[in-house]
């Protein structure tokens, strides 16, 4: 080889042997990274994603850079740092949007009109009749309704005089043959209790009076109880019960009373809160009213019944 031309290649390998050191690290770098990038020059081909990169993070970092300066307080500093907010981060009310902003903020028609709907409703409400109704007043302990007695025209018209006396304490006037006939009340007498509540309830407004039987041969204590209360609210509502008695009673003087084929009296009245009872009898005008006890007039009841 001439001379000239071995000093020429001696300058290359001295002057620029950095150039083959960086080309064979480029060529080594790309080739261990991707396999594919083959170094055709000085500097190896940039990768191509890069640019996009470079641009989405440049503006951030010079906004950064720009902001530092600024003098920010410490409870405003996290919002620099944070990326984005999380999905389930709950917005402050300061932060928010006035669209959702608290309620002072809202529109008219949206918590207040939802508000106001329980108070219209609550207004609305019937009152429990059951809770405004007043309590009945309790019977007296005693009490004697005013009549004028008649004793009965026949010896069969104890039925029909029992039913006058007791509508002469109502203040309702009738004779006994009127009541007679509409009792059907014959030689024999008349037929039963039913009887004198049908006409009992035809005369008297409201027809309160109801049919009471005991038809055993002496009355329970249920039914003493029972006759107890319907003469308490029969003589406080200022009506007369008429009871269908037979056999023998004997009343709280000693005084003996005995109709073994059947006989009717009003009661008039009450004392003892009802244990003791008092009779208009038009049997005998001699001894007309008398004391007996409630529990001795539900045995003379005793297969018999009662109006009251």
């Amino acid at each position: 080889m001439p001379h000239p031309l071995k000093r020429q290649f001696r300058r290359l390998a001295v002057d620029r042997s950095y150039q083959v050191v960086a080309a064979s690290a480029a060529t080594l770098v790309v080739a261990s990274g991707t396999g594919l990038l083959i170094a055709t020059g000085d500097r190896p081909e940039p990768d191509r994603q890069q640019p996009s990169a470079v641009a989405e993070v440049a503006p951030q970092a010079g906004e950064i850079a720009a902001r530092s300066e600024l003098r920010v307080p410490a409870s405003v500093a996290p919002s620099l740092t944070t990326a984005a907010p999380s999905p389930t981060a709950t917005a402050s009310p300061s932060a928010a949007s006035p669209s959702a902003a608290s309620p002072s903020a809202a529109s008219p028609s949206a918590a207040p009109s939802r508000a106001a709907k329980p108070v219209a409703a609550a207004s609305s409400a019937a009152p429990d009749p059951d809770l405004t109704r007043p309590a009945a007043p309790k019977p007296p302990a005693s009490k004697v309704l005013d009549h004028v007695y008649q004793a009965q025209t026949t010896y069969f018209y104890c039925g029909p005089a029992a039913v006058r006396n007791a509508l002469n304490a109502a203040g309702i006037e009738r004779s006994q043959d009127t009541l007679a006939g509409m009792l059907g009340t014959t030689e024999f007498g008349t037929n039963s209790a039913a009887d004198t509540t049908r006409v009992l309830n035809q005369l008297v407004d409201g027809a309160p009076y109801r049919t009471r039987m005991i038809p055993g041969g002496a009355a329970t204590a249920a039914q003493t109880d029972r006759l107890v209360d319907d003469v308490v609210t029969a003589i406080a509502a200022g009506r007369s019960p008429v009871v269908n008695i037979a056999g023998t009673a004997t009343d709280v003087a000693g005084g003996w009373h005995s109709f073994p084929g059947g006989h009717y009296v009003a009661v008039v009245g009450y004392r003892d809160n009802g244990r003791t009872v008092r009779i208009s009898d038009s049997a005998d005008p001699g001894n007309a009213l008398y004391w007996m006890s409630t529990s001795a007039l539900a045995d003379w009841i005793a297969t018999r019944g009662y109006s009251a």
